[in-house]
């Protein structure tokens, strides 16, 4: 069994808070203010039908965006596992994929978006099959890079369930690659981590590949 730490316990309690952020009117009306002098500056017309209420809807949209801010209190709900103790549970593996995730890169405040692929194999403990997507949901919906959503999601899951093995892999497309930069139009960036059995036996790692359709990337 994967063993805890107090930062895992930390993470688990400020993903499942029930205090959503407190922004008042007057914030809002300060934040529309500066994304319009923003877009004013830059050469967007604000004086159109179509634009005038543009940095408004702006600043809700990223409100939006970022709701993972605001914790998941439904992720604190688990179960016995459904594992009797016959020979195959230590390697019985709980895997779901694809989830569609949308995030802000913290580097550009840009969009990144793909699908990921969670897995782990239970001991004593497992969660509702949607908490998994929860999972992903409350990491990516922030501002955020790729490889910490990963350990975000395997470290929540260390907490939860205390299980034997944890896989999350995920795959990509990042807009501050193909919108500035090098700008480059077909790049998948892809991520893995392993915790537990899944780190010590490549046969699980390829068995956790082949159970998401992702044979090419199967590990050696």
């Amino acid at each position: 069994m994967i063993k805890n730490d107090n930062s895992n316990v930390l993470e688990y309690t400020e993903a499942m808070k029930l205090r959503p952020r407190n922004v008042s009117d007057i914030d809002f009306a300060k934040l529309e203010g500066y994304a319009a002098e923003i877009f004013s500056t830059f050469g967007l017309d604000l004086d159109t039908p179509s634009t005038r209420d543009t940095p408004q809807r702006f600043i809700k949209a990223l409100f939006d965006i970022t709701e993972g801010y605001d914790g998941d209190p439904k992720l604190s709900k688990v179960f016995d596992t459904e594992c009797e103790g016959t020979t195959d549970c230590k390697y019985s593996q709980v895997i779901q994929g694809p989830i569609p995730f949308h995030a802000l890169c913290e580097h550009h405040a840009l969009p990144f978006y793909g699908k990921a692929y969670v897995g782990y194999i239970a001991n004593e403990n497992i969660i509702g099959i949607s908490k998994l997507t929860r999972l992903v949901r409350v990491f990516s919906r922030r501002f955020a890079v790729q490889e910490r959503i990963g350990q975000e999601i395997a470290n929540m899951l260390e907490t939860m369930v205390h299980p034997d093995g944890i896989a999350v892999y995920m795959e990509a497309h990042h807009m501050c690659m193909e919108l500035r930069g090098v700008r480059e139009h077909t790049p998948m960036t892809r991520t893995t981590v392993w915790r537990g059995s899944f780190e010590t036996d490549p046969a699980l790692r390829a068995e956790f590949f082949t159970a998401c359709g992702l044979q090419r990337y199967e590990s050696r």
